[in-house]
């Protein structure tokens, strides 16, 4: 299994302030395939998401990722595990404004010893037209577009995203889903989603519900359709 999650609990606060985020959640998801973690506000999808990231240290529990144990890493260790296995996609696109869209997915590529070729990645996307413009001068769409970019240039083997059509309109979210399909498609990444869109569930291969800190369903989706499809966005 290429993602292993096992009684992984995570807390914040202490005393009067004192909350219990993840209680105890597993949760298993093979190379290749492309994952929704929903739930309502609260429900710890963030957290579960940013514990297997490396951006947050769980409380106890452990998480694998392709046979590595991250859960008591060092913060080097930890930023060496990021930088060799993940890509992340966040809801407002967090791209630098004073670097060109080129620039911006630059910054990632010097991470890594074998990043994906500069030039096809940006004709995958769509971008190459847009490579010397600033964020300024882009749509919300475009904007996502070039995150993903940045995000994708190492190549990496786990492609993590945060509420990634949270900020855009339904017919750039279809279009920044159908990307994302490609780029599992086509570099075979695996991606989880986080989101509170439910007809994002339609077109993924496995859907997790998250209810008060724990898994509430886990199942794959034996009627998958493409992101074109989706209605309701």
């Amino acid at each position: 299994m290429y993602l292993e999650v096992k009684r992984l609990k995570k807390s914040y606060g202490e005393g009067g302030s004192y909350v219990e985020v993840l209680k105890g959640v597993d949760l298993s998801v093979e190379k290749g395939v492309m994952c929704v973690i929903q739930g309502a506000s609260g429900s710890g999808k963030s957290t579960l998401l940013h514990c297997i990231g490396g951006l947050d240290e769980a409380g106890s529990g452990s998480v694998s990722v392709d046979g590595m144990e991250i859960c008591g890493l060092t913060p080097e260790e930890l930023s060496d595990y990021r930088r060799a296995n993940l890509g992340f996609v966040f809801q407002f696109y967090n791209l630098v404004p004073n670097l060109t869209v080129k620039e911006n997915i630059q910054v990632c590529e010097y991470l890594t010893g074998s990043p994906l070729d500069l030039g096809e990645l940006l004709d995958t996307l769509g971008l190459a037209g847009h490579q010397d413009k600033f964020p300024p001068q882009l749509s919300g769409g475009q904007q996502q577009r070039c995150a993903i970019a940045r995000a994708l240039i190492k190549n990496p083997k786990l492609l993590l995203c945060d509420e990634p059509t949270g900020a855009l309109d339904s017919h750039t979210s279809r279009e920044i889903l159908e990307l994302l399909e490609e780029v599992n498609r086509k570099y075979g990444t695996t991606i989880l989603i986080v989101t509170h869109n439910n007809a994002i569930k339609q077109m993924v291969d496995q859907v997790v519900y998250l209810k008060d800190g724990q898994v509430q369903k886990n199942y794959r989706n034996e009627t998958k359709i493409p992101a074109a499809q989706l209605e309701d966005l």
